[in-house]
């Protein structure tokens, strides 16, 4: 068996590139969560973002085309830009005040906490420091009842204490007073901190700055990395994808998993999560993999004499609008898992008791969706393209998604996530991750493969992206993790039924097939071919 070595190189950059952001990419919104900002709050940031990624990537994808013989240096420097991006969190300043690590508080009483002075309590609140209010919820032997407490910071963590804690409103003063007649130690369960300064920091704008620029530039860099994997593979090469971005799938689960232990172990003992093994493991693999691009051999193309007059044409057709609107419902399905997975999985902790270890558990889950069900699915993705072609393909993607969807939304503690992603994450982002990106690569006129991949990514993690994260953060904010888990179930569902019925009815014949686009060698190019690994 001889080694394609036209195909090591991109191999190399997929495991590389994705290596470097499987440390960061899947803890961003639970690091955002760290700093206080809401659900809401996350939801609208990263609905905003693919708006963005909507504009970057075709306009990016347009510059790599036009710029065709330049193109492998305008791809290491925009892969430099996104990590730079990321290790610049590390540096961002921590936030001042009270902090609040796992918000329950057991064997507590409230009968020697009193009223706050409420002067200097709008003094201090004034000057964003030290002092920060929540409401608690106290669970004791005879009765339940919630105050308003404003927590005073002594070496930064929060305790229930007469001199680190006191009662907001007067009338509260009574209402403990009454309830502890016989209910000395209650446990307390506490609400985040409604922290007004958070908004108006430095570390919440200068997160917010770098995740925008990280992010685009991570999902421009995924979609030039397709477009070039497709230049590498050749005229009618899109079923040997699967076989290259799978490297990714494995950079991606291997350093994730390292992350998450890795977090865990160096935060023991801390209040909140220590992130510094996760910016190493960005700065190591981000420096493997410029080295990895150097190395790679671009193929000589002839460019498009009109590239948007071709991109025009293409964009007329019926069943490439039908197929890019079905491509943002796909987004949609992602980005709510995407954004939100880790945080259904933190507050299904928090109730569960399991908040000591669930870093370990989310490592854990990305390392299941990538070297689990991912290696698999991208594996075998050319073969089952071939097999049932694009529509089939596509809808049952769609069902795999609901599935999903609904399991996760009855798993009674974090750890039941995990081999339902195992399972799930294969047929349903990797297969339809695939299906996408290798149709876009089918139709797209020579010359133009970047442009097109921009485009329909666009759809993708651009416009399905924004919808799905201001959708999934409204209802996550309103209904709850679980309640919104069954809901994106539903629409699945309904999703796969229309595309089905759409698909049998009229794209069917007029979809570009698979099986039909076999070319045959005769049998001594055969033999030449067979012992060539890809």
């Amino acid at each position: 068996m001889k080694i394609n070595y036209t195909q090591l190189p991109i191999k190399a950059h997929y495991f590389s590139f994705m290596a470097a952001m499987g440390p960061i990419l899947p803890f961003l919104p639970v690091y955002g969560k760290q700093l206080g900002i809401s659900p809401l709050v996350m939801g609208s940031i990263t609905a905003i973002l693919p708006i963005l990624f909507l504009i970057a990537k075709p306009a990016f994808g347009f510059i790599v085309d036009y710029f065709y013989t330049r193109r492998k240096l305008i791809f290491i420097a925009l892969l430099a830009t996104t990590s730079s991006c990321y290790i610049l969190m590390y540096f961002l300043p921590a936030l001042p005040g009270s902090l609040l690590p796992d918000h329950q508080f057991k064997n507590v009483s409230c009968a020697s906490l009193l009223p706050c002075d409420m002067d200097y309590h709008a003094l201090v609140m004034e000057s964003c420091n030290t002092i920060k209010d929540t409401t608690c919820h106290w669970i004791c032997k005879d009765a339940n009842f919630s105050t308003r407490l404003s927590f005073y910071a002594i070496k930064e963590e929060t305790i229930i204490s007469p001199n680190t804690t006191c009662l907001l409103n007067i009338n509260e003063t009574s209402l403990c007073q009454t309830n502890i007649t016989n209910n000395y130690n209650c446990n307390v369960t506490c609400d985040n901190f409604k922290d007004q300064c958070l908004y108006t920091s430095i570390t919440f704008w200068g997160f917010v700055l770098l995740m925008s620029l990280g992010n685009i530039g991570f999902n421009v860099s995924n979609c030039i990395s397709d477009a070039i994997c497709f230049d590498v593979l050749g005229e009618g090469g899109q079923m040997g994808y699967g076989r290259q971005r799978v490297w990714g799938t494995i950079g991606f689960g291997i350093t994730a998993f390292l992350a998450g232990y890795t977090i865990d172990l160096w935060s023991q003992g801390e209040i909140y999560k220590t992130y510094t093994p996760a910016f190493l493991l960005v700065l190591t693999f981000t420096f493997i993999d410029l080295i990895c691009c150097r190395k790679l051999e671009l193929p000589l193309m002839s460019g498009s004499s009109n590239i948007l007059k071709d991109i025009w044409t293409l964009l007329k057709l019926k069943s490439i609008v039908i197929f890019l609107c079905f491509t943002i419902l796909a987004g949609i399905f992602d980005s709510f898992i995407i954004y939100f997975l880790f945080w259904y999985l933190e507050d299904l902790a928090m109730a569960t008791g399991y908040m000591g270890e669930i870093k370990l558990i989310e490592g854990l889950i990305v390392a299941a969706e990538t070297l689990g069900g991912e290696i698999i699915f991208f594996s075998l993705s050319g073969k089952i393209l071939k097999k049932f072609g694009y529509g089939y393909t596509f809808t049952f993607c769609f069902v795999c998604y609901a599935l999903r969807l609904g399991l996760i939304s009855l798993a009674p503690t974090p750890w039941w996530v995990l081999p339902v992603e195992f399972f799930m994450q294969g047929p349903s982002y990797a297969l339809c991750y695939t299906t996408i990106v290798a149709y876009a690569s089918a139709v797209s006129p020579p010359g133009t493969s970047a442009t097109i991949q921009g485009i329909v990514a666009g759809m993708d993690d651009g416009l399905g992206f924004a919808l799905g994260s201001l959708i999934g953060g409204i209802l996550y904010k309103k209904l709850g993790g679980a309640t919104t888990l069954k809901i994106f179930s539903v629409l699945s569902v309904f999703t796969a039924f229309v595309y089905f019925t759409l698909y049998t009815l009229y794209l069917k014949h007029k979809t570009l097939g698979t099986q039909n686009n076999i070319e045959w060698r005769k049998p001594d190019d055969a033999q030449r071919h067979c012992d060539v690994a890809e």
